[in-house]
Parts: structure tokens; sequence; C-alpha cells
């Protein structure tokens, strides 16, 4: 069981018999009031964000998710599909709620995590930070890159994102799944 004050971000939580993930918490005292903590979070199955306040006398009870090794396949509208590592005959399909954001940045035949609660599965862990090489990217124009702007440019797996001017076609760079954002150059063509 969880104090009030431990229902922090990134953890799993049984709430109302479904399992809920904090997305963000907050304490704070309200005037002379007992503590409060201020929790935002994702109903992992139906992907449903909830707001709710735990109280110093409330307890919630941590999920028990098992995490499996899973293969990611392809993506087609708003459908993931995924199979178990070791047999290719296992193949499923997660819909967009349970998956998130984070999905467009994997390239076929990665490996990931999968959470499952119970027999369910009920979303996936991408890892924090991938390498992808970019497909699509503007030339800087002179004079541009002096003030350090950004620009979009197109990623293997079809994400856009804003990276630094000096971004070419065909480096590879290194992304943090977590926020979408451009972390630093890997590799790739070198001038």
């Amino acid at each position: 069981m969880l104090e009030y004050n431990e229902i922090t971000v990134h953890k799993f939580i049984i709430f109302e018999g479904q399992p809920y993930e904090v997305l963000d918490s907050h304490v704070f005292r309200k005037q002379q009031r007992k503590p409060v903590n201020a929790v935002k979070m994702r109903n992992l199955i139906t992907g449903n964000v909830k707001e709710i306040s735990f109280h110093v006398s409330e307890k919630v009870e941590e999920a028990d998710l098992e995490k499996k090794e899973a293969k990611y396949l392809y993506s087609n509208r708003g459908q993931h599909w995924f199979r178990e590592v070791n047999d290719p005959s296992k193949r499923f399909e997660l819909s967009e709620a349970l998956v998130g954001e984070k999905v467009k940045f994997l390239k076929g035949n990665s490996i990931v995590k999968t959470l499952l609660f119970g027999d369910q599965t009920i979303g996936v862990e991408v890892p924090i930070k991938v390498d992808l090489k970019v497909v699509e990217a503007p030339d800087a124009v002179r004079g541009d890159t002096a003030k350090g702007g950004n620009k979009q440019i197109k990623l293997e797996t079809g994400a856009v994102i804003n990276a630094p001017m000096f971004i070419k076609e065909g480096e590879i760079v290194r992304i943090n799944t977590e926020t979408g954002e451009y972390v630093e150059r890997v590799g790739g063509n070198k001038f």
C-alpha cells in the first residue's frame, strides 16, 4: 500500500479496481488544512486521464504489473502491431490509447517491454532514448544559424520534431521519447 505522498510520477496504482499510471503529482497544503496530493493519472485500460486529490488518511494499492519483452512490427490506421519475441506466430494489436505518442519513435523490429495486468496487455514501455536517421531536413539559410534557431526534421519512423539548424539529411540523431525532443547528433553524414 502507498501512502498519499508516495503516489508519485511513473508509479502504477490500483484506483477503483483499475490500473493507473501517475502522470503528475503535487503535494501541497491549503491554508491551515492538512496536506493534499493532487494527482493526474491515466487509466491503463481505457487511456482516460483523471485528476484526483488524495488526503493524508488515504492509501492506495500499488499495481502489480508484469513486464514482458515484445517486438514492434508496424503501425497502420491507429493500430499498432507487436509479436512475442520467441514466437512470431503470436501477434497482438494495441490501440493508440494504450500505446501513446511514444510509438512514433519506434522502428520495425524494435524490442519493447509490454505491461501486463493479469493476462491483459495494457501498455508499452519504450526506451527513453532512441537513435533515428534523419530522412528530411530543409537546408539552413545562410545567417539563420547565428541565432541558434530550430527547424523541423522528419525521422525514418515518420515522426517530425524540432532540431538545431545544423542537422542534415542522413545523419543519426538521439531523441528523448518521453518529451519528443532532440537530444544530440550521434552520427551519419559528416561533412
